[in-house]
């Protein structure tokens, strides 16, 4: 069997001395003739390889080069070099793929996160995005572990729909109609769908929420977990047009319950990093300190990745009305000094400098705010006694502002179609939505967590492009 190998991880944190290994990865460097930096991706920490004098020949020395691929046989020696308890003495060295060490463009040597972003497809062998990836494995694993356990349904909801859940209207359309024009038309002028694939006209979606409720009046607990689509022209540091959702629904909870799932929630998946990633959160701090030295000191933040993430956990999350989050911000000496881009005022959506305000200026911990106004918000939601707001709830978290959306859902069914009839959303087509509200209908409530925006928050990563593998923004589709 080829593959008798053991993890540079497992080596690492083992008693393997005396023992008779093979380890394969990466050599990241190759120094004097004698000692190799190996990696092979299960941690950042390199495993070192020495090889003696006269072992190998010049020809296969010359092709140990930074990318290399290599199969090491070798003993488990105690190390005599700093930052290291053991390495491997070679026996035996296999090249399995040769790199051109002119042409890597991975040398050793610091790279801008712009540069690695055009690479893309080598980034990650990288000890930033390594760590990056790893952790967003263990948020990913972290989210299904959580519902699980406490007994939620996983649903899969459909990539490919007919209807838009956020009545935005941005989305990506989905077709097999010719796109030169000669498309059949309808006699308005408009594009016959009858023609197309399904029927009728579909796009991506946007949000698995409308599936998932339907779901969750049978279940009480479901979540999805899956890609979401975005036609949106924001070319910033926290929009994707493809990135991932997580949206729980739940029967028989109201927008209380809503809030205290998702603040458990924020913190397990949080904890549980904090439990399993250690090595890469400790790299990823020291990164983010190394990196805000270069920043003014009013631009820094306060506290460091870590204990950015121990703070989040002691804290019970803030709790206020958006109505107290606008009078917040009037009042605020920031308002005065007319340093808001935007415009503050009741009735307004949050922008994102009025989120982190609240945030990271006036509370210093992560905000829930509820009680949005209804004309701002889509018409599932739930319409509260004062007939101007709903039950809605955002998280807003520091560093990058919203990272949670929810509400409780509208379960009166009058009431729901009256909101659709003012939004135009025509309730013929939406007669199997409603149907959840002729036949049983039940308080319910859920919320979306943006996957990007927590892996975003957790490795302290300034752009999102950077914890998704291959990012889709306008313009952007490479690989």
């Amino acid at each position: 069997m080829f593959n008798q190998r053991i993890k540079i991880k497992s080596l690492l944190s083992g008693e393997a001395k005396g023992q008779e290994v093979i380890v394969m990865g990466w050599v990241r460097t190759f120094r004097n003739n004698q000692f190799i930096a190996l990696n092979d991706g299960s941690t950042n920490n390199n495993l070192q390889v020495v090889v003696e004098l006269g072992l190998l020949d010049d020809a296969i020395l010359k092709r140990i080069t930074t990318g290399a691929s290599l199969k090491i046989k070798g003993i488990v020696v105690a190390s005599l070099g700093k930052g290291q308890s053991i390495e491997v003495k070679a026996n035996s060295i296999e090249i399995l793929g040769d790199s051109d060490a002119e042409k890597y463009p991975l040398q050793p040597k610091k790279h801008s996160l712009e540069f690695l972003r055009e690479i893309a497809h080598l980034r990650f062998r990288t000890n930033t995005f390594g760590s990056v990836f790893r952790i967003r494995h263990s948020l990913a694993f972290a989210v299904h572990q959580f519902f699980n356990d406490k007994g939620f349904v996983y649903l899969h909801t459909p990539i490919i729909t007919s209807s838009d859940a956020e009545g935005a209207g941005e989305m990506f359309r989905v077709t097999t109609l010719p796109i030169d024009g000669t498309a059949k038309k309808n006699e308005d002028g408009s594009i016959n769908f009858k023609e197309d694939f399904f029927g009728k006209s579909t796009n991506l979606t946007v949000s698995g929420q409308l599936e998932g409720e339907l779901g969750a009046m049978a279940f009480s607990d479901i979540y999805t977990f899956g890609p979401t689509f975005r036609a949106e022209n924001s070319n910033t540091t926290r929009h994707l047009a493809e990135f991932w959702m997580i949206e729980p629904e739940m029967a028989f909870h109201d927008i209380e319950d809503n809030m205290n799932l998702a603040e458990e929630f924020i913190k397990y998946l949080i904890q549980y990093v904090m439990d399993h990633n250690k090595d890469d959160i400790e790299f990823l701090s020291q990164r983010l300190a190394e990196e805000e030295k270069q920043l003014p000191q009013d631009k820094r933040s306060e506290l460091g990745l870590i204990e950015k993430l121990e703070f989040v956990l002691k804290n019970s999350f803030e709790r206020i009305t958006y109505t107290e989050a606008i009078n917040i911000l009037l009042e605020s000496n920031h308002y005065k000094k007319k340093k808001f881009q935007y415009e503050v005022k009741w009735g307004i959506d949050l922008q994102s400098e009025h989120e982190r305000y609240l945030v990271e200026k006036h509370f210093k911990k992560p905000v829930i705010v509820t009680g949005y106004p209804a004309a701002i918000k889509a018409f599932y939601m739930r319409m509260n006694d004062d007939g101007k707001t709903v039950a809605a709830m955002d998280i807003l978290a520091p560093g990058i502002g919203e990272i949670v959306g929810g509400s409780q859902r509208e379960e009166r069914l009058e009431k729901l179609e009256e909101r659709m009839k003012d939004m135009h959303i025509p309730s013929e087509e939406m007669s199997w939505y409603l149907d959840t509200r002729r036949f049983g209908s039940i308080p319910h409530a859920g919320f979306g967590l943006g996957f990007e925006r927590m892996v975003q928050f957790v490795t302290g990563m300034t752009n999102i492009r950077d914890v998704i593998a291959f990012a889709r923004t306008p313009k952007n589709c490479e690989f």
